[in-house]
């Protein structure tokens, strides 16, 4: 259920010790399912999705206070969402001893393997693909194409600059379209 709040209203209700509580409720509103998707198209498993969210979500109460609104609230929600999708990401991989920038043969399988994952063949192809680029691209590509970000928002969220990102961002294409070809 979208909630049409300005993000400067949630802010400052979390603000008021009165109404903190209320804010916050409905900042998960307006962006639980965004942030859910971005988290589980990194971290592939529903249930991965579900405890990143959560950490994420713990994380955001802890440092509303110290939010100082030098950047727009979506671009720092997803900034601590992303990061802790990564984090989790390397703690699964050096569990089992997989470089991070070589888990998308793993974490591939997951979506052939997981009832949650819908969609025709073509998409799950591009999953696939999706999950072979490197992580940086693979964040890009995500944030670009799924959530239809702005490069300037994903460079507010990443800390990169814009002609970068669209370098990854054009590299990451030519990776999934030579990669949904051959699959």
């Amino acid at each position: 259920m979208p909630v049409n709040i300005d993000d400067r209203e949630i802010i400052q209700l979390t603000r008021n010790e009165h109404s903190k509580e209320e804010g916050f409720v409905l900042l998960v509103k307006k962006y639980q399912q965004r942030l859910y998707w971005h988290i589980r198209r990194l971290v592939v498993d529903h249930d991965d999705a579900d405890d990143v969210m959560q950490n994420t979500f713990i994380k955001i109460w802890h440092g509303l206070a110290k939010f100082r609104e030098e950047s727009q609230l979506y671009t720092w929600l997803y900034r601590i969402a992303t990061n802790e999708a990564l984090g989790f990401i390397k703690k699964a991989q050096h569990k089992k001893s997989i470089p991070f920038e070589d888990g998308g043969p793993e974490l591939s399988a997951l979506i052939d393997n997981s009832p949650l994952i819908s969609g025709d063949e073509i998409s799950r192809k591009l999953q696939r693909a999706v999950l072979m680029l490197p992580a940086k691209q693979r964040l890009v590509f995500n944030m670009k194409y799924f959530d239809e970000m702005k490069y300037e928002e994903i460079s507010a969220v990443l800390g990169t600059s814009v002609g970068a990102l669209k370098a990854s961002y054009h590299l990451a294409i030519k990776k999934i379209e030579k990669q949904v070809l051959v699959d």
